[in-house]
């Protein structure tokens, strides 16, 4: 064993160092893509101890992963591949748990280790809601994985993840690790005792610096409303959202973030909506957007054909939030992680086990879609659930009505259960095209997502792909969020298909509409990032020793080029 490793162990333990290739799998394979070999997984279990830990893998001149959850869709916080010059320590932050409320939950300090579910748990009893809510791509999300990724989300008022307030420690060009508060909370002593005061929340009311930035990307409603620029609403590699922790995509140790959390809406209604006119949606959208003085809390798109694969595809995941709630997923997930282990280790059981044995389940339940709901799939292929204030719905309730007069369009107001019940079965097509993909893996040739950000003022939204490309697709998956003009486009393709030849085939397609990808989950390891991006990543690590190769960037110390 090598010095670095006897010394990691000295700090978190013998039993959190783990380096054989089975222990160190579930890490350094990600969610839905990428895969490497690391020197060792080592998993903190204090902000002190992720401190010793940089620190002694920045003198030892290997390479950092941070991870949190381990639930990006892009690769980004997982190896990619073996072509790197220096080893890689990949550090694990799912133990770093702690949220701190400041200003009485006005805003929190989340630490490494926070999920989004536990923050809605939090603020829940004190009628807040954090920047997110469950409901998007994967359940056991971090807190601080959407901020470093500038995550999107469903809320139509709150745009990407974003603060200007961090602790995080930054190598510098000759190779040192320093600790730079930007938290906005006056923390005196050394660093040890810094990490220590924020890890325990040992800070009072006088020590909140209320003027140190913004703790939410407060521009975006004036964006968003905007429905004639030429420009998307929102895309991961807008300068004017990185900034220091803000999309800094594993280049920083982020140590913790201070973000504004929202009054939540107790009086909300949802209505639902069909169309087989791209037109007509998209007349609704840009007139909601502009001619009232209240803006809808989401707008949720979904496709006919995305409908019904989330139907056969998800309904396990639909029956599990409805009976035992969100604080239970996690741990089916973890299950279904272990199942898929011992499928990697057991020769004769089939790949992709852990989805095998949940689509074998969920045939087991009827559908969970409400019976109105069902027959709008029946007679629409466009879908679109409205959920706005109490007050907002009263306004709106009468100008649907006049709006869907002409018979291009019909909407229903849901029940409570029926809303609860649509928006579930939404959040389960997040899923379906990758359980698709997984349970059919032998006639089909594998899968790709694509997060794209629309022109605001694109009135020609719906995809239509020419035939060289769609001939090599089985199927096609389209929904997302329509009011911020932001689309998830999930394809599985035909088995003989690289499903990364056939995703770079649509960019040019994608660049001549003005879209922008990636929009929500970033590029990691797929996309080639800008210039731009480019940029802020070489500020934030000038020896490329944080997360190397990110946006298909050189993996090399220095940012020294590959070779050719």
């Amino acid at each position: 064993m090598s010095g670095l490793l006897n010394k990691l162990e000295g700090i978190v333990g013998q039993r959190h160092v783990l380096t054989s290739e089975s222990a160190t799998y579930p890490f350094r394979k990600g969610f839905r893509f990428g895969l490497g070999r690391v020197e060792a997984v080592v998993m903190p279990h204090s902000l002190v101890e992720l401190w010793y830990v940089a620190q002694s893998c920045v003198q030892a001149d290997r390479i950092l992963i941070m991870q949190a959850s381990n639930t990006g869709l892009t690769g980004g916080s997982s190896p990619d591949g073996n072509a790197y010059d220096r080893p890689i320590i990949l550090v694990s932050t799912r133990h770093l748990k702690g949220i701190h409320l400041v200003g009485g939950g006005k805003q929190v300090v989340c630490l490494p280790g926070a999920t989004l579910y536990e923050l809605e748990e939090i603020l829940s009893p004190i009628g807040r809601e954090p920047h997110s809510l469950i409901g998007s791509s994967c359940i056991g999300a971090s807190v601080l994985g959407g901020v470093s990724n500038n995550s999107g989300g469903s809320l139509v008022q709150r745009g990407p993840a974003f603060t200007e307030m961090a602790l995080f420690g930054q190598v510098d060009e000759k190779g040192a690790l320093h600790l730079v508060n930007h938290l906005g909370l006056r923390l005196k002593g050394d660093p040890e005792q810094v990490l220590a005061a924020v890890e325990k929340g040992t800070f009072s009311p006088d020590d909140v610096e209320w003027s140190a930035g913004r703790g939410h990307d407060a521009d975006y409603i004036d964006r968003v409303r905007d429905v004639d620029a030429d420009t998307p609403a929102r895309f991961n590699a807008d300068p004017g959202r990185l900034y220091e922790a803000s999309g800094c995509a594993g280049k920083l140790v982020v140590f913790a973030v201070r973000l504004d959390t929202f009054p939540a809406e107790k009086d909300t209604a949802v209505f639902y909506l069909g169309t087989n006119s791209t037109e007509k949606l998209e007349d609704l959208r840009r007139a909601v957007l502009s001619k009232f003085d209240e803006m809808p809390i989401a707008g949720e798109y979904l496709h006919r054909d995305t409908f019904e694969i989330a139907d056969h595809y998800g309904r396990d995941t639909v029956v599990a939030i409805r009976y035992l709630g969100t604080k239970h997923l996690p741990f089916f997930f973890a299950m279904k992680e272990k199942i898929d282990l011992l499928s990697q280790k057991v020769s004769f059981f089939p790949d992709a086990l852990g989805d095998r044995v949940l689509q074998a389940m969920s045939r087991l339940f009827p559908s969970q879609v409400p019976k109105r709901i069902m027959a709008y799939h029946k007679r629409f292929e466009h879908h679109l659930m409205l959920k706005v204030s109490g007050q907002f719905a009263d306004t709106l309730r009468p100008w649907l009505q006049e709006f869907c007069k002409d018979g291009d369009m019909a909407s229903f107001e849901c029940t409570a259960d029926e809303g609860k019940r649509a928006f579930l079965h939404r959040f389960a097509a997040a899923g379906a095209a990758g359980r698709y993909a997984a349970v059919n893996r032998k006639t089909t040739g594998g899968m790709m997502a694509l997060d794209v950000g629309l022109r605001r003022n694109d009135r020609e939204w719906f995809e239509k792909l020419p035939p060289e490309v769609d001939n090599k697709l089985v199927v096609k998956l389209y929904y997302g969020h329509f009011f911020c003009h932001v689309m998830h486009q999930d394809y599985v393709v035909k088995q003989g298909y690289d499903p990364v030849a056939v995703e770079h085939e649509m960019w040019p397609l994608l660049d001549k509409r003005g879209a922008r990808y990636p929009a929500e989950h970033n590029v990691g390891h797929l996309y080639n990032a800008p210039q731009s991006m480019l940029d802020h990543y070489r500020s934030l690590d000038p020896c490329n020793c944080m997360n190397p190769g990110i946006g298909r960037s050189t993996k090399r110390k220095n940012w020294v080029a590959e070779s050719v």
